[in-house]
């Protein structure tokens, strides 16, 4: 009888492992030293959905990021990790405070109000980011039983428009939402990139200043898929086993998860990606600084570009590199750059650039 599990294959690539864009950091491939930790993690029997041994050790690796009381709930993606974890903070007629450009609000499909079921009060910035003066504007009503009752403030860090909030920032925010009686959620989608560029760990802007539950993203910094809710204050949750079932978010095989984030998070693969990421974006913004007629629309603190161009030349530009237009109207655009950018890439789409203005 065959060996069931002699390597064989007969898939085939279908790709050219050559050609990157600036798209998204989702577009990238996955870092080799993860891919190694998967394999690792492969053969013989784990007993099934978190039980494991690996999901057991990544409770020790988010203890020593995130504190002794800290625990980490892997899910597949970041629209799990947020819905999950608003819901666990909430009641049924519960609402979040968040920006208008939130990624719960802008880009995930309508997933905290229909699946989770919350009410986003959002709130417009002209950074991305909120301050406890913003939050106010939604912060009222708590005995009204004609509005939905704000119960969590939710920030993004980095933001959605690639800017960062300090830790005394975010620290002012918990205060003021604590104050009123409020929780706080962080979504961490690009928490790395965060922590690389303030250049400070990331318990500095999330336990340490008030946070209570954060969104951990493994996928845009060079894991295949998963993510983690992680519990920063248990008394801010309840039934989060439960919760993230029937979310559909509870992997079987939950070990080729927690196996990812300990890849990252048990060395500085986390830091190096996020400090390559943000650097390549910031050769990007310095090329782009030097065309003329491209505007850099605003402060480029960690992996994203947001630029206003002509659209034809986006549009020209687009058939050979891959980025999306973030404000159709306006023209405006974003790049990101991701782990496994390459100068010689920002180099060639600056010089397309060039060349495209020119014409």
């Amino acid at each position: 009888m065959a060996d069931p599990t002699t390597v064989r294959t007969d898939a085939r690539r279908h790709h050219d492992p050559r050609v990157r864009g600036f798209a998204s950091d989702n577009y990238a491939g996955t870092h080799p030293e993860i891919l190694a930790a998967i394999a690792l993690a492969n053969g013989g029997h784990q007993i099934a959905y978190g039980e494991d041994e690996y999901t057991g050790h990544l409770q020790r690796v988010m203890h020593s990021h995130f504190g002794p009381t800290a625990e980490a709930f892997p899910v597949f993606n970041g629209t799990g990790a947020n819905v999950v974890s608003l819901q666990a903070m909430t009641d049924r007629w519960g609402a979040v405070i968040c920006a208008e450009s939130a990624h719960i609000n802008v880009d995930e499909g309508g997933a905290p109000e229909r699946v989770g079921g919350l009410k986003l009060l959002t709130v417009p910035t002209p950074d991305g980011k909120l301050t406890p003066e913003l939050i106010d504007r939604q912060a009222y009503g708590w005995d009204d039983e004609h509005r939905a009752m704000p119960q969590v403030v939710s920030i993004t860090q980095n933001t959605e428009l690639g800017t960062v909030y300090t830790p005394d920032e975010i620290r002012a925010i918990c205060d003021h939402a604590h104050g009123h009686g409020m929780k706080v959620h962080l979504d961490g989608a690009r928490i790395a990139n965060a922590a690389a560029s303030l250049d400070v760990p990331m318990r500095t802007f999330t336990n340490t200043v008030g946070v209570d539950v954060l969104s951990f993203g493994g996928t845009k910094n060079g894991a295949i898929f998963g993510e983690a809710v992680v519990v920063l204050n248990p008394d801010a949750v309840r039934a989060m086993k439960h919760l993230r079932k029937l979310s559909m978010q509870l992997a079987s095989k939950m070990r080729f998860v927690s196996v990812q984030l300990e890849a990252l998070l048990a060395g500085d693969l986390w830091l190096r990606n996020a400090r390559h990421a943000n650097a390549m974006a910031q050769r990007l913004a310095d090329g782009v600084r030097a065309v003329d007629g491209v505007e850099i629309l605003h402060p480029v603190q960690a992996n994203a570009v947001f630029a206003r161009l002509p659209r034809e030349v986006s549009e020209r530009l687009q058939k050979h590199f891959r980025f999306y237009f973030w404000d159709e109207a306006a023209g405006d655009v974003r790049w990101m750059c991701s782990f496994d950018t390459t100068e010689d890439d920002v180099d060639a789409f600056v010089l397309a650039l060039k060349d495209e203005m020119a014409k």
